[in-house]
């Protein structure tokens, strides 16, 4: 619960008695490798706070191509946000690359979080501003840039998480074959 608190903490203040009920609305989830957090065609119907381990956002094209849009790494909300607030059904998956481990609060806890303490909103609306501007800063580069430019900042992104992602998910984050990653590592090193 710490991680959580640590993280909540830089966007906003939170007194013992927010922190004491804020715990009390979370469960711990231990997501296996390959588990979903949330699926495609499903509502989105929990918030988590990732612990430990990487998560990544995918989808499928209509080539049925799975595409990888974004990882999660330790220490970072989870969410489809969209699903999550409008009630919809999601259109990508969110899937444990690795074993995961997370803080979890089911959508009713979240939304008396938000109703019972003054200031939660804001907090979370900061953090979902800052998550949101991530996502298009790493993305940004994706569409400009060629492969090995694109690896590299991959690798500038996600330092810890290269040797943990599966080189296949890499690949489809960016773009590129598996062989043509391949090439690029092979390039670098």
């Amino acid at each position: 619960m710490k991680e959580l608190f640590d993280f909540i903490l830089r966007f906003g203040n939170l007194n013992p008695q927010q922190m004491d009920f804020i715990a009390a609305k979370a469960t711990i989830l231990d997501l296996p490798k390959e588990a979903y957090f949330s699926e495609a065609g499903k509502i989105a119907r929990q918030v988590g706070f990732n612990i430990d381990g990487i998560l990544r956002v995918c989808y499928y094209n209509n080539k049925s191509e799975e595409i990888t849009k974004y990882f999660i790494e330790e220490n970072n909300l989870v969410v489809d946000l969209e699903s999550f607030d409008n009630g919809i059904c999601s259109t990508a998956y969110v899937q444990a690359v690795t074993d995961c481990r997370m803080i979890v609060f089911q959508k009713k806890d979240w939304q008396e979080l938000l109703q019972t303490i003054v200031g939660f909103d804001a907090i979370v609306h900061k953090i979902i501003s800052r998550a949101l501007m991530q996502k298009v800063e790493r993305r940004s580069p994706l569409v400009s840039e060629d492969a090995t430019t694109r690896y590299l900042k991959f690798l500038e992104v996600y330092p810890t998480a290269v040797n943990r992602i599966p080189l296949s998910y890499v690949a489809s984050y960016l773009g590129v074959t598996q062989s043509s990653l391949s090439r690029i590592r092979k390039n670098i090193k």
